[in-house]
């Protein structure tokens, strides 16, 4: 996943619609699909869990890459179940265990991509502390679709790129056609975008623009 790629988040997507919401971002190329996991505790907002995504697992068949973004304490605990219900990759929040380590040798053993995810206050620093296949640099504060991405946050994304040199750069947070470039010209290669596709009246074409703006 060197590519540069845009990943649409399902956080705001109309899950009365879900499978043809997801349909119309693939049909326009997107191969990775961000499922965002709240629990109320780490963040105020509860969504949705292992239920959720074996269906959207069972919807889009093997051939899509399900990026499953936890936001939630204790991480570790809930491991095994996401893993069971077909995601690709799992994404921790470093603030949320004491066992950054452990937990990513245990999304590794259950087969999966394992990320390690930082809030906008929290030093870039963890990314070189332990191998990692993905780095999330979250460029809003996690919790809630739709805010505005945090200005500067591209010099941090420059310094995960430098510091996790063997993995993939994530951003997630007020990704659109404004500020994708500048994320990409500081090293990320998977930008998470949520309100600005599926908040779109066509989300195909949303999708279609970031990429663009992306030069994915």
């Amino acid at each position: 996943m060197t590519a540069i790629r845009v990943v649409p988040s399902i956080l705001s997507a109309d899950l009365a619609r879900l499978g043809a919401q997801v349909d119309e971002v693939i049909a326009a190329g997107a191969t990775v699909i961000h499922f965002d996991v709240m629990d109320g505790h780490f963040v105020p907002p509860i969504t949705v869990g292992p239920v959720v995504l074996a269906a959207l697992r069972a919807h889009v068949g093997d051939a899509i890459d399900i990026d499953v973004h936890l936001m939630i304490e204790r991480p570790e605990r809930q491991v095994a179940d996401f893993a069971a219900a077909g995601a690709t990759g799992i994404t921790f929040h470093a603030e949320a265990t004491p066992h950054i380590a452990y937990t990513v040798n245990l999304i590794r053993e259950q087969g999966c991509r394992a990320g390690v995810a930082v809030c906008p206050a929290t030093a870039a620093t963890v990314f070189g502390e332990t191998s990692l296949d993905l780095a999330l640099v979250m460029t809003v504060n996690p919790g809630w679709g739709g805010q505005a991405y945090i200005p500067g946050s591209d010099a941090k994304v420059a310094q995960a790129r430098a510091l996790a040199a063997s993995a993939i750069v994530q951003v997630d947070g007020g990704i659109d056609v404004a500020t994708a470039p500048a994320v990409v010209a500081a090293g990320a290669t998977l930008l998470v975008a949520g309100s600005a596709v599926f908040g779109s009246e066509d989300p195909a074409a949303a999708y279609k623009a970031i990429v663009a703006a992306a030069g994915a």
